[in-house]
């Protein structure tokens, strides 16, 4: 207490000097229209942005849940989207033939030739190996391993990497693949060259996959040659996904797939 009466004392001349100052801006203020109007104008403009600033604040902090709730809305949409043919409503689950788990990536390579991405969902939430992963723009990857809370997913920029793919709106389909050159750029094989193709066309999923539902967006034709020995065509793909810079995905579980595998395993035993 004693310190508080010292320092008081001590700078009694600065707080005289405050005091005095305040009142006479109060009384120059009040007695003049003129500044009547700059103080309240300043003090609006000042109280305006201290608003402005705690609403921002607030929202960056919010940005998060957010963030969660249009995942949930995006993954129940696509959830949608990719069991149309089952006629959903709000209470047919039974029949659907595809699931969709929402996740956010923890770590993304793309550099190397064999990429791989971890997720920040697992078995706790359902994440078995062989699911497909894409974004709202195409394809993604392929689950490798999963553990309690966390799995890793083969990328499309694997030099392993090989998936069932097609020229959108027809049945013409190959294998997609990466050549480890570029990372916006893939590569679609083994299409003849009796087929029809244009730089622009659109390449999608193709029907032959368990994995992957048929007809999501993987990228467009950049251009094209064609292998006289084999009479196939070469073809470069300008991939719809931003590899470098990719955050929130959706795993896919195909709910047929196991019975797909079984029923193929026994034609192939019976050969």
């Amino acid at each position: 207490m004693q310190r508080i009466i010292n320092f008081i004392l001590n700078y009694r001349n600065a707080f005289l000097y405050v005091f005095l100052l305040l009142i006479s801006l109060v009384l120059t203020v009040r007695s003049h229209s003129f500044h009547q109007s700059k103080f309240f104008n300043s003090s609006k403009w000042l109280t305006g942005s201290l608003y402005q600033t705690s609403s921002n604040i607030t929202s960056y902090f919010d940005l998060r849940e957010e963030n969660d709730r249009l995942a949930k809305e995006n993954e129940r949409l696509r959830f949608q989207l990719l069991n149309a043919d089952a006629n959903l409503n709000s209470s047919d689950t039974l029949n659907v033939n595809f699931e969709v788990v929402n996740a956010r990536i923890t770590k993304n390579s793309y550099a190397s030739p064999r990429n791989y991405l971890t997720i920040d969902k697992g078995e706790k939430a359902g994440i078995k190996q062989d699911m497909g992963v894409i974004t709202t723009k195409g394809i993604l990857g392929i689950v490798e391993n999963t553990s309690t809370n966390f799995a890793t997913v083969q990328s499309i920029l694997n030099m392993k990497s090989n998936i069932n793919a097609k020229i959108k709106n027809t049945n013409y389909f190959g294998s997609l693949i990466w050549d480890a050159k570029k990372y916006d750029i893939v590569q679609l094989t083994d299409i003849p060259r009796l087929v029809p193709v244009t730089v622009g066309d659109t390449i999608v999923t193709g029907a032959m996959s368990s994995i992957f539902p048929e007809n999501i967006p993987i990228g467009v034709i950049k251009n094209f040659s064609l292998n006289e020995a084999q009479s196939f065509y070469n073809i470069d793909i300008n991939l719809f996904n931003d590899m470098a810079n990719i955050k929130n995905i959706y795993i896919i579980k195909n709910k047929n797939r196991e019975e797909i595998i079984n029923l193929e395993e026994r034609i192939l035993n019976a050969q």
